[in-house]
């Protein structure tokens, strides 16, 4: 596999910085669409993909729905995002591996009967795919704006419960998407190789 040049590589990871704040500039629900199809490649056990992705665009109602759900601090950001992404999980994800994963299509029928394991598989799973998002969101030249700062339980009731295709989805975090304003601080540090990192012997 060939590696990517040091331009692709700075700007998915070092010249990239979270956006806390979002221009006026759309993005077309093209973009977003070539979004998922490169996010949804990213491996997951037994190929299981278990995140779901519920986009929110900028001025719709479905925003204005959202906002009342997040934190005040993240909510001036997140309304004025041209995207909002709702990054979860389908707690029904086995009733899509006859699709994903054909030869093992039971592979996990019974999952949800032990609770500590199923929550371990979908909560790795779909965060890795959200993480996958966000690589890819950047490779599109998007700014992603990750926040943990709203209410699961009003965010699932609002847009899942009862819903007649996304009733079992539930929320884990959001994220915001554009084209970032100038960051009014300078990047945090991030630990060494010494510090954060190993070689075992």
């Amino acid at each position: 596999m060939k590696k990517l040049p040091d331009e692709a590589l700075n700007l998915l990871f070092l010249d990239a910085r979270t956006a806390n704040g979002f221009t006026d500039e759309d993005v077309p629900e093209e973009t977003i669409h070539r979004l998922y199809d490169l996010t949804k490649m990213g491996p997951t056990a037994s190929n299981s993909a278990p995140a779901r992705f519920l986009f929110i665009r900028r001025g719709s109602d479905a925003k204005s729905r959202l906002l009342p759900h997040v934190s005040e601090k993240n909510r001036d950001k997140t309304e004025k995002a041209p995207w909002t992404v709702i990054v979860g999980y389908d707690t029904d994800f086995h009733t899509k591996m006859s699709v994903l994963f054909p030869d093992r299509a039971n592979s996990f029928d019974t999952l949800s009967e032990n609770p500590e394991k199923f929550d371990k598989h979908v909560m790795l799973n779909s965060s890795l795919q959200g993480a996958y998002m966000m690589i890819a969101a950047r490779g599109l030249g998007l700014d992603c704006g990750p926040i943990g700062g709203f209410r699961a339980d009003g965010v699932d009731a609002e847009f899942f419960e009862g819903h007649p295709e996304r009733g079992a989805w539930r929320s884990s975090w959001l994220c915001n998407l554009g084209y970032m304003t100038p960051p009014d601080f300078k990047r945090l540090p991030r630990l060494s190789f010494e510090q954060g990192a190993a070689i075992a012997d």
